[in-house]
């Protein structure tokens, strides 16, 4: 998951945390291996061979799942939340501090667009090639929430699930009280602008303080707006705390790709949130509480 995965949860011995440990962390592993678009030798890397030279790919039941709610999410943020957008990371290398031509960018954004992908379950059609698919947006909280509901279906019943900062609480601690979540401060990433306490749901964080590069002062974040093929701007941060890690996560990536308009958008969701933006103003009712 490309950084620190913890699991907390109560058990009745230590026998039985420690088999139920190693199946969560085999479960994490086998959704890393299937969906990671930093390997050649998956099955979303057969995906991708599929949609680089054109054709139809019939799909099995848990991909299928993952589809749908991509497109969902697609039909939800009005286009901006794009998984067909991976091919714009042919142009965006964000271990070099570097820009692309905009004539790289420009060459890739009529590749991008699930409108123009045939989804009909089970098969998925590219009748353009050149295509490429990108599980990053929805993958880790996927595992979160696959690993929650190995640990409910296990009997346990009090638990946090971490996932590089992807979290599910299963239920409070045995004696009812809550998880105390720090929300990390994006100007001070080592510190927490606010500790919020949960006894159920999914917490999942979007920022631009992590995975980025900076070029004569300015900061780019990795989230590419698939519209522009440039990354969002206007949010530094937004937390999110919703029933499964997938929703808030979702939520939280469409808040970045939405910038400053994601405020009114949060609010008329209802959902609980929190939000920096990059001129360092903060606002949500996470902040409020």
């Amino acid at each position: 998951m490309g950084s620190e995965c913890v699991l907390h949860f109560y058990a009745q011995t230590s026998e039985a945390a420690n088999e139920l440990a190693q199946a969560m962390i085999a479960e994490v592993v086998r959704i890393e291996q299937r969906y990671s678009r930093f390997r050649s030798d998956n099955w979303l890397s057969e995906i991708n061979r599929t949609a680089t030279q054109g054709g139809t790919i019939e799909v099995d039941e848990e991909t299928a799942g993952l589809i749908d709610y991509a497109f969902a999410c697609h039909k939800m943020s009005g286009g901006l939340f794009d998984i067909s957008a991976g091919s714009l990371y042919k142009a965006w290398d964000f271990s070099v501090a570097r820009l692309p031509e905009q004539s790289q960018i420009d060459a890739l954004l009529p590749s991008v667009g699930l409108e123009k992908m045939h989804w009909s379950r089970p098969l998925l059609q590219f009748p353009l090639p050149g295509m490429s698919l990108d599980f990053g947006g929805v993958g880790k909280e996927y595992a979160v929430d696959r690993v929650a509901d190995l640990c409910l279906s296990n009997g346990i019943e009090h638990g946090l699930i971490d996932l590089a900062g992807d979290i599910r609480i299963i239920g409070p601690h045995p004696d009812g009280s809550a998880w105390r979540v720090g929300l990390r401060d994006p100007e001070h990433p080592h510190n927490s602008m606010a500790v919020i306490e949960v006894k159920k749901g999914g917490i999942a964080t979007s920022g631009d303080y992590e995975r980025y590069i900076e070029v004569a002062g300015q900061r780019y974040c990795h989230i590419l707006n698939p519209k522009s093929g440039r990354p969002v701007r206007g949010l530094s941060s937004i937390s999110v705390v919703a029933d499964s890690c997938l929703v808030a996560g979702s939520i939280t990536t469409i808040a970045m790709l939405k910038g400053r308009d994601a405020i009114d958008w949060l609010e008329s969701l209802g959902v609980s949130h929190a939000w920096v933006d990059n001129q360092g103003q903060r606002g949500g009712n996470l902040l409020r509480a």
